[in-house]
């Protein structure tokens, strides 16, 4: 068995060397409860606290009272979208999001829908990107919030954000941007998407697992306080609970590297992507999903025709890489963000996300594409469905 090459980044990224050094001292020395402000021990961890606070803060353009710091982004979102539907209940009832949205958006909507809540699920183009005039056509007196995606998960693709933001600010309705998948490798500036409400997660940008935070701008009204979770004032009693200081060190230092390096590191995978596109294209009835929208740097999406990704993922044992969302790679069922997109069952279960990271390499890359053509060329020799393909008898 090789080294792994780790080509799943989307699913979770390495801890940071440099995060786990700044975490260290709050996992043993410094291990005093931030609410224990009495004492001097408890006082540095609140303002360890502090301190991540502002650099999450940094990443986004926000300020450190609008953060308040969750055990990852599922939890963020059940807390933005039913805070605010329990708070705005009397001014209406009405959602809307889109079809492409991750798991935690569209099930936390599908639980709201049996409290009474009605919610529009936008459609997508076949590339992936969303139409903002058919979203502000889908906006009505009752609408209270609308929710949806800075970057698709699977694909990459990026909403057009500052238009949603400028629509929704338009006609009064509250805007909630997952940025988890965005955070850390594109800029993101909550004042020029004009956000209400912005969530992201450590362990997409080489934090700790079980830590995120929920921006919420001041000026907005609040949420429904106490809408998960009851017991204590911590986070402004928004969210119950002793606070996971080593974990949001971590999330702050790993916020702190983000925003230092993105630049140069967003070209840098971007370079890579387009490398390891470049390669896989050059194998027949392949092809690159949302390859004509704006995407994430580091993402790749590539459908391999008249296979399967499970035969492709088993011929390549020393690459990780995913079928899909981690949160749905268990089930059978095709990917819903490429059935919106408009792809056969066939070809959505044909699919590959490579997503690329800080740690990945050229020659990473080079091997990846050597060991996937030859995987994809052996099982196309054999595969009776590719053998009609090349005779001209099926698409």
């Amino acid at each position: 068995m090789g080294r792994l090459i780790y080509l799943d980044n989307n699913a979770t990224t390495p801890l940071d060397p440099l995060v786990l050094e700044a975490m260290m001292p709050f996992l043993t020395t410094h291990f005093a409860n931030a609410s224990s402000v009495t004492h001097r021990a408890g006082r540095a961890a609140a303002a360890a606290v502090e301190n991540a606070r502002e650099q999450v803060a940094g990443l986004i353009g926000a300020s450190s009272r609008e953060i308040t710091f969750t055990s990852g982004a599922t939890e963020a979102i059940n807390m933005a979208i039913k805070g605010v539907f329990e708070h705005y209940r009397a001014k209406g009832s009405h959602f809307i999001t889109c079809q492409t949205e991750h798991k935690a958006v569209l099930d936390t909507f599908a639980y709201l829908d049996k409290q009474g809540a009605e919610v529009s699920y936008l459609p997508v183009e076949a590339d992936g990107t969303l139409d903002s005039a058919l979203f502000e056509s889908a906006i009505r007196k009752d609408t209270v919030m609308v929710a949806l995606m800075y970057a698709n998960n699977e694909t990459g693709v990026l909403h057009p954000v500052a238009q949603i933001g400028e629509i929704a600010q338009k006609h009064d309705v509250l805007f909630f941007c997952d940025a988890t998948q965005a955070a850390g490798k594109v800029a993101v500036d909550v004042k020029a998407i004009r956000a209400d409400l912005l969530c992201l997660s450590a362990h997409k940008l080489y934090g700790p697992k079980g830590v995120g935070a929920l921006y919420i701008r001041r000026r907005s009204k609040r949420i429904q306080t106490g809408a998960l979770l009851h017991g204590g004032s911590q986070e402004n009693r928004l969210r119950a609970g002793t606070l996971n200081v080593p974990g949001i060190v971590g999330l702050g230092k790993a916020a702190a590297i983000a925003a230092q390096n993105m630049a140069t590191e967003s070209a840098r995978l971007a370079n890579l992507r387009n490398e390891l596109e470049v390669g896989l294209a050059k194998l027949p009835a392949t092809f690159i999903n949302g390859r004509g929208a704006q995407r994430l740097p580091n993402v790749s999406n590539v459908s391999f025709r008249h296979l399967r990704a499970d035969q492709i993922m088993g011929r390549v044992p020393d690459i990780a890489i995913a079928s899909g969302s981690a949160c749905v790679s268990g089930t059978r069922d095709p990917s819903h963000v490429l059935k919106a997109m408009g792809l056969s069952d066939a070809d959505a279960h044909a699919a590959l996300r490579f997503s690329l990271g800080r740690f990945n390499t050229s020659e990473d890359i080079r091997t990846c594409i050597k060991l996937v053509f030859a995987a994809v060329e052996k099982l196309r020799a054999t595969s009776p469905i590719w053998q009609l393909h090349e005779a001209g008898l099926t698409d």
